[in-house]
């Protein structure tokens, strides 16, 4: 896994957390669950990553 990849990752992921709370803080559901679905983009992204750095060793 690339450190461009990793960044990019975590970049989605924290700001994945950022739209949940604010959507929590606003009371707007729409953008919480848009808040998750970016998070768990992020984490599909990154497990794809790691196997292929497991097949690469």
């Amino acid at each position: 896994m690339g450190l461009g990849d990793k960044i990019d990752n975590k970049t989605e992921q924290l700001a994945g957390k950022a739209k949940e709370k604010a959507g929590k803080a606003n009371d707007d559901p729409a953008l919480e669950a848009e808040g998750k679905a970016d998070q768990s983009k992020s984490n599909l992204k990154q497990a794809g990553e790691k196997v292929k750095d497991a097949f690469k060793k």
